[in-house]
């Protein structure tokens, strides 16, 4: 009988991978600033709720906001302003029509999210919780000199890295857009993934990192060469600082979905020599971009037999015809046919999903290295 376990824990579920495969009509809530200080103690509370008929504050700020009311604009968003508060960090939600309701454009949204786990045998799923030695995930920062903040991102060490000299290859792993550097970790669940590989003997040893692709722009287009430029300056050297790593190209892969496929595309395009390996999940350009077809098709054919010999590795995964980038792809990898660049295709049912994704880093995992 099926297991299912809704998990409280604060990790994160998809729910806005899929948007840099599709188009939608804009709202206020995408340009929307949900908590910002004002100065001289005062903050102001947004949230776009156009068939609401009442909000308020809930959690640590309750009580400070018992005298603000909120006022509904004409385009559905609603505001009140706040006074006396002290620096410090504050937990609060909105209360929209009598339900608690998390900020949906907090920083740390996505991962407030419940996590539902379907197992068809307790156990015994590639991603499932096994008795076998586990690796460590750790949460770090770093200064990111193409943005000048502070940003974070997660890796993974195999077990017995801690006790070991050994130099070990890197996967930089991406998410998708509207998600965070935990969603691999967590609904991904790539730590346990990796872990049962390794006990079962089945993927070579390695690093893998996972950045937060997901920066705050006016439009993908600006976010993605944005990260491009993070991951070469920042991330990578930092993880060569800090990690017993290999640093030359053979031993370093770059892999990502949906919109981090279009982040891993642009990497390649932009610094393949300094990769090995390139997976692009559930992604490709946008069908309808006539310039960027024009200006990445003319890139792909200086570049072919440069890449073709540089590059080991260069896969495309798809979750079939219901794939919401599936077009996009097939689109595009037309070009790299034209081009002749080698590389391989594969898709499985699932749609743009993580059903789909964890199997393709399930897979990617085992062919890394080899």
């Amino acid at each position: 009988m099926k297991k299912l376990i809704i998990s409280a824990l604060a990790i994160l579920v998809m729910a806005g991978s899929a948007t840099a495969q599709w188009q939608r009509t804009p709202t206020p809530n995408d340009t929307l600033k949900s908590s910002e200080y004002l100065g001289d103690g005062k903050v102001a509370f947004r949230i776009y709720a156009p068939e609401a008929e009442s909000v308020r504050l809930g959690g640590d700020v309750a009580f400070m906001a018992m005298n603000a009311q909120f006022k509904k604009a004409e385009n559905g968003v609603w505001e009140c302003v706040v006074d006396n508060f002290v620096p410090g960090a504050y937990r609060y939600n909105f209360v929209v029509d009598g339900v608690n309701v998390y900020d949906p454009k907090g920083a740390l949204a996505s991962e407030t999210s419940a996590v539902l786990i379907v197992e068809e045998n307790e156990g015994n799923e590639f991603f499932s919780v096994k008795d076998v030695p586990h690796g460590a995930l750790a949460e770090r920062y770093y200064w990111s000199e193409t943005l000048q903040t502070v940003r974070r991102l997660h890796v993974w060490t195999p077990a017995g890295y801690e006790k070991s000299s050994r130099k070990l290859p890197v996967l930089y792993l991406i998410h998708g857009g509207g998600d965070t550097d935990n969603s691999w970790p967590g609904v991904g669940c790539a730590g346990f993934i990796l872990d049962n590989l390794m006990a079962e003997g089945k993927m070579e040893p390695m690093i893998v990192v996972f950045p937060n692709g997901s920066i705050e722009t006016d439009t993908l287009e600006g976010e993605v060469p944005i990260f491009t430029e993070d991951l070469m300056t920042s991330i990578i050297p930092y993880i060569e600082d800090n990690y017993r790593c290999l640093t030359d190209k053979d031993h370093r892969a770059l892999a990502g979905l949906s919109m981090g496929g279009m982040e891993t595309l642009d990497v390649a395009l932009k610094h393949y020599r300094d990769f090995g390996y390139f997976w692009v999940l559930s992604s490709g350009w946008f069908a309808n971009d006539t310039a960027t077809y024009e200006k990445n098709g003319k890139i792909l054919n200086e570049m072919a037999a440069d890449f073709n010999k540089r590059v080991n590795d260069l896969q495309f995964r798809m979750g079939g015809p219901e794939d919401i980038a599936y077009n996009n792809c097939k689109a595009m990898l037309k070009l790299f046919d034209t081009a002749g660049i080698k590389y391989e295709y594969s898709e499985m049912p699932g749609g743009h999903s993580w059903h789909v994704w964890r199997h393709n880093l399930h897979e990617l995992a085992q062919k890394l290295w080899k």
